[in-house]
């Protein structure tokens, strides 16, 4: 499986400012920064797992969905999401067509990466 993952981005201030917001429910905040090399790493533990660099060619389009433990958090991820500068992609919802508990919200980022939010679990 993955270890990691990274995304480049047109604005470093920009982008790690709405990463920080939009992660936050998730649990996930800035656990290593190399501001010199305008380069941020993103985790739940102490261990980066996504990464944002400031520098080209600038990523657009990518799909990146984060998991989350309930619906709840996915919801609480599309509202911090677009309070950050946001674009909605896709409300909080059900996508049966994926699986019959499939949960999610999409949301495009600064550079217009497709940024999900997703709950596996069947409701409670």
């Amino acid at each position: 499986m993955l270890d990691h993952v990274g995304v480049n981005v047109r604005s470093y201030q920009t982008s790690r400012a709405f990463f920080e917001a939009a992660l936050a429910p998730l649990g996930y905040a800035v656990v290593m920064a190399l501001d010199e090399f305008r380069t941020a790493g993103f985790g739940n533990t102490a261990k980066p797992v996504f990464w944002i660099s400031e520098r080209a060619p600038f990523t657009t389009g990518t799909h990146i969905a984060f998991h989350a433990e309930d619906r709840a958090t996915v919801d609480a991820f599309h509202a911090a999401a677009l309070a950050a500068g946001g674009r909605d992609n896709g409300p909080p919802g059900l996508r049966e067509h994926y699986h019959p508990g499939y949960y999610g919200a999409f949301v495009l980022d600064p550079d217009a990466n497709n940024i999900e939010a997703v709950c596996h679990r069947p409701p409670a």
